[in-house]
């Protein structure tokens, strides 16, 4: 038996309510997808400026992360989530009320901080509370909440769309942060008591992010993390398009595509833990690489040859999957050397993740979304993070991440989207 499970404390009602803070991210940036054709029509402008409405709240989360970080290292954790979960809730149902694009850009942007601080701080209760067995027990029961979330958003979404119109998904959003603000209110204490509390000032936080800029290895594999994240929200951004439109799928069909990509993308997670033990996470890096780019190309040959939905969609999906073997071990190496930096570590690492694979979609897709548009994006985002990670490997830079063995299993599940 395990020392999480001897100990009685990893309470059900903490992991509930840290669970649902960390879905905060994805449930905003996939409970909406069904209705993004709706948006552009309604408020009268492009495929691409209503995909900026994605990417405006990848950045927000991005940044969120970055900056509530070493906030909550310094004034405590109860304070500044309070502050981001009621911002997410507020910035959620104005989005409802937003009369243009532009106005719903901004308040997207919030959105998304909002949705960083409620992500980094949660994380920063699990190391505040638990020991290291303990914390990669939590953490993988946080990323099973998680992962239904995006099962979860574009059916709701899809549902909700029949009975109301888009403004409605965000008034469900708000409501979502306000039950979430009641719930973290209450079953939240403060985990940092001041004595823990970080006391450097500017000159502190620089040097602590100069040295982990100055890491080759962190810089490689951060690139990969964005790379492949890419993948993810070229997929995200694009599909509500390719598929509603030039593959014809209802709300409804597009919404279980869905599902089926987010179920595989929980099942290959798992298959990538389950690699992590038995041969490292490098060696899973490395496969999931090379599955994931063999998947995206079969994808883009299938596209370009003409092949129907039911060869499309099943690669779709298993493309879409791959992506959960490669950010967790990634995200891990990512940060191995630098435990005693570790949140600024993950948010310079969120703030690539987010920020990067938020913005190359919309821009590749200024110009009309298509199917081979949005396969090549894919396929090309997945080559690159191979290259990166075959020249981590040739430079040697990769050795020290190969012996930390075992430890990496608690920092995986930090890593995945």
């Amino acid at each position: 038996m395990s020392s999480a499970q001897r100990r009685p404390g990893v309470p059900l009602r903490l992991v509930l309510v840290l669970g649902a803070l960390t879905a905060v991210g994805p449930l905003s940036l996939t409970l909406y997808l069904p209705a993004l054709p709706q948006m552009a029509d309604d408020l009268a402008t492009t495929e691409a400026m209503v995909q900026l409405t994605m990417t405006a709240c990848m950045v927000g989360l991005a940044f969120g992360q970055l900056l509530i970080g070493p906030v909550s290292d310094r004034y405590g954790r109860r304070r500044p989530l309070l502050i981001g979960v009621g911002a997410y809730a507020a910035s959620s149902s104005l989005c409802a009320l937003a009369p243009d694009i532009g106005l719903l850009l901004g308040l997207r942007l919030v959105q998304g901080i909002g949705g960083g601080a409620c992500i980094v701080i949660a994380r920063a209760i699990v190391r505040d509370r638990f020991g290291t067995d303990d914390v990669a027990r939590v953490f993988s029961l946080l990323l099973l909440v998680t992962g239904i979330a995006p099962v979860t958003g574009p059916l709701f979404g899809g549902q909700l769309v029949r009975l109301t119109s888009w403004p409605g998904l965000f008034v469900a959003l708000g409501v979502i942060g306000a039950v979430i603000l009641v719930a973290a209110a209450w079953g939240l204490p403060e985990s940092l008591p001041p004595g823990a509390r970080g006391n450097g000032g500017l000159r502190a936080t620089g040097g602590r992010f100069a040295t982990v800029l100055r890491d080759p290895r962190f810089l490689g594999f951060t690139g990969v993390v964005a790379l492949v994240t890419t993948v993810l929200f070229a997929y995200l951004s694009m599909s509500p398009f390719v598929l509603q439109g030039d593959y014809g799928l209802s709300v409804q069909a597009y919404s279980y595509v869905f599902a089926g990509s987010a179920l595989g993308m929980m099942a290959a997670g798992q298959v990538g833990a389950w690699l992590v033990r038995r041969r490292g996470a490098a060696w899973t890096l490395r496969a999931g690489l090379v599955v994931g780019l063999a998947l995206d190309c079969a994808l883009a040959a299938a596209v370009v040859l003409g092949a129907g939905r039911p060869w499309v969609l099943p690669l779709l999906v298993a493309a879409v999957s791959a992506v959960s073997l490669v950010l967790p071990s990634a995200s891990a190496l990512a940060v191995a050397r630098h435990r005693s930096r570790a949140g600024t570590a993950i948010g310079v690492l969120g703030l690539a993740q987010f920020g990067v694979s938020g913005g190359v979609a919309p821009l590749i897709a200024a110009g009309g979304t298509s199917p081979s548009l949005m396969v090549s994006t894919m396929a090309c985002a997945a080559a690159c993070a191979l290259l990166i990670e075959l020249l981590l490997a040739r430079t040697g830079v990769r050795r020290g991440a190969e012996r930390t063995g075992e430890r990496l299993r608690a920092v995986a599940p930090d890593g995945v989207a």
